[in-house]
């Protein structure tokens, strides 16, 4: 009786574990069938298309307000503004939406759904001209309030739908390998292709709505979200689904009330919490924050709570405290920028822009495609001739705090170049007495616009030194905890920084006589200038926030030695 039940239980655990090794390598196949490069063209595709019909709504937007919905010049780059700072804002709030809550897959979906209702309705206003007001003869009737509702509603549902697939679909295809070298290899193609979407956009899309049709072109862009949509759903089979890890900033505010709940606790008292084996204490700086991390009876067995955090939480928020200075110093950068490309396509539109002798005329829109294509162009020499040059000769690699005090640097030649094109260009105008009609449109200035690819060539170059610069500073010095919303940051400075060019153009206008709806009666050659000159004093601000940052490497040295003390 025994051999023959020991032969069975032999026998059933050998089936037992049969049939368990047969289930893992079902699911390993399954596995394997997900993610990696079969991925590629559906996440790569319908990113493409998706920022094409993007670009080809924004980058035409103020011609569009100025030429169609009667919205003075001045009035329309606030606008533009104010949407593109919505387009740096919401990625934020889709990427910890992704992460919180509901993954990457259903937030990309739903938004690139959200920004197809927002094209269709603005094919819409283009289409019935009851959406707009009527075009100008002897006077330029304003929007009625329902046209301004239905306007609004449309930027809103394509600045919201854009801003929850912008930077998600790219952390997504990052989720479908597990290799950092194909990681690498598909950021290199997903800005690849980025660009060339943004080209086509810039330059092609721009042409139809300027010179055959706004509904055709605004057409286009649906059919092109369509597009990306249906290519994205296609894919869901393929994808690798990662669950969301819950909001990293949780911790931060955990840090905050711990530390507050605590304030009176005395600091004398050194039984920190840790999450790992590590026994490092907090660091000396922003010493309050410390007691966050205190343990007390009243804490109980739970090694995180809102009343007890981690000595990690702790330095991490430190981190960011520390990181905040220059942080803040770019976003000064940001709002010159976007003043610097909204008053370039004002201009534009009051010079020759016939290429050559020809008759073909350049959309005054795609003009920013120049600085678009300057960035890529500088970005490759940069970092294929000139980083490693400079690493030869000095035997050390530029860090990321210098490659942004160049940008700084180029950014402020690229006002100064625009001032000089400016004082140009209203010299011809009155030498040719040249004012604005009563409606309030500028006179074309016999004065070639292609003078405006100097100064946007300039941005260009600078943008290759700040963008690389600021995403490398951040990638080192964020929390690891964080690393992921570390590319954000800049997508929420540029936000905040064309958010601030409207308040500065706002308050320029009210206050000055600079800025005219009709530039010809304007010294928007002042504007650049002090443009300029706010740029050195930031340029001088980020100095001072540079000399005094601390590393994070640098902070971990020191916590190191004060252990080593102990």
């Amino acid at each position: 009786m025994e051999p023959n039940r020991l032969q069975k239980d032999i026998e059933g655990k050998n089936s037992s574990q049969h049939e368990t090794l047969e289930d893992t390598n079902n699911i390993f196949i399954k596995h394997s069938k997900q993610g990696g490069w079969t991925t590629f063209p559906f996440i790569l595709g319908s990113m493409f298309a998706l920022t094409m019909a993007t670009g080809g709504w924004v980058g035409n937007l103020i011609v569009y307000l100025i030429t169609k919905y009667n919205v003075k010049s001045i009035e329309a780059t606030q606008v533009f503004n104010v949407v593109l700072g919505c387009l740096s804002l919401f990625p934020m709030v889709g990427a910890i939406i992704s992460d919180s809550f509901y993954g990457s897959f259903f937030v990309i979906a739903f938004f690139s759904f959200v920004s197809l209702l927002g094209g269709a309705l603005m094919t819409l206003t283009a289409s019935l001209p009851s959406l707009r007001p009527s075009p100008c003869i002897n006077i330029c009737d304003s929007p009625s309030k329902l046209q301004y509702g239905v306007l609004y509603t449309t930027l809103g549902l394509a600045c919201i739908g854009i801003g929850g697939t912008r930077f998600t679909i790219a952390t997504m295809g990052a989720d479908q390998f597990q290799n950092s070298n194909d990681t690498a290899i598909y950021f290199n193609w997903y800005f690849c292709f980025f660009y060339i979407a943004s080209a086509i956009s810039s330059t092609a899309l721009i042409y139809v709505q300027d010179n055959v049709s706004w509904t055709l072109g605004f057409g286009i862009c649906v059919a092109s979200n369509a597009v990306g949509l249906i290519l994205f759903l296609s894919g869901n089979k393929f994808y690798r689904h990662i669950k969301p890890k819950g909001s990293p900033f949780t911790s931060i505010a955990r840090v905050i009330v711990a530390a507050v709940r605590k304030r009176k606790v005395s600091s004398r008292n050194q039984d920190y919490n840790h999450d790992d084996k590590s026994t490092t204490t907090p660091s000396d700086s922003f010493r309050f924050l410390n007691r966050g991390a205190l343990r007390i009876e009243s804490d109980g067995p739970n090694s995180r709570s809102w009343s007890l955090s981690t000595v990690q939480e702790v330095e991490d928020f430190k981190t960011l405290i520390r990181i905040m200075p220059l942080w803040s110093s770019s976003i000064m950068l940001s709002t010159l920028v976007g003043m610097i490309s909204n008053f370039t396509i004002l201009q534009a539109l009051t010079m020759d822009r016939h290429l050559g002798g020809s008759h073909f005329k350049i959309p005054a829109a795609s003009f920013l495609f120049f600085s678009t294509l300057a960035t890529s162009i500088s970005i490759l020499i940069l970092d294929r001739l000139i980083f490693p040059m400079w690493q030869n000769l000095s035997r050390r690699s530029l860090t990321p705090l210098q490659q942004i005090g160049v940008g700084h640097v180029i950014n402020v030649m690229a006002l100064v170049s625009s001032a000089l094109i400016e004082v140009q260009r209203l010299h011809t105008a009155r030498a040719h007495h040249l004012t604005g009609s009563s409606m309030g449109s500028t006179t074309i200035v016999p004065f070639s616009a292609s003078w405006l690819v100097v100064p946007l060539t300039i941005l260009g170059i600078s943008e290759a030194f700040l963008f690389p610069g600021q995403i490398s500073l951040y990638y080192q010095e964020f929390p690891t905890s964080l690393r992921s919303t570390s590319t954000a940051m800049i997508s929420l400075l540029v936000a905040a920084g064309f958010y601030l060019s409207t308040a500065m153009t706002s308050l320029i206008q009210k206050n000055t006589s600079w800025l005219m709806d009709d530039l010809n009666d304007g010294r928007l050659d002042i504007v650049f200038w002090l443009l300029a000159a706010i740029g050195v004093v930031n340029f001088g601000y980020f100095l001072l926030c540079a000399k005094m940052f601390r590393h994070k490497v640098d902070v971990d040295d020191q916590s190191l030695d004060d252990v080593s003390r102990t």
